[in-house]
């Protein structure tokens, strides 16, 4: 699991906003632009092209 303070600060790569874990804890979503960065070996991917959508 990435540490709180680690959390904080990361900042979605597109929009630069807010950042929450899934209900998974395997992934971080951006609301704001309705994508999923995936948390491989507890390490944040934070690239736009590895994120998965989540928009209907």
């Amino acid at each position: 699991m990435i540490d709180q303070a680690l959390l904080e600060i990361l900042a979605c790569p597109k929009c630069k906003g807010k950042i929450h874990y899934n209900d998974g804890k395997n992934g971080l979503i951006c609301d704001a632009c309705q994508l999923e960065y995936p948390v491989r070996d507890d390490i944040p991917v934070m690239l736009i092209d590895e994120a998965k959508s989540l928009a209907a």
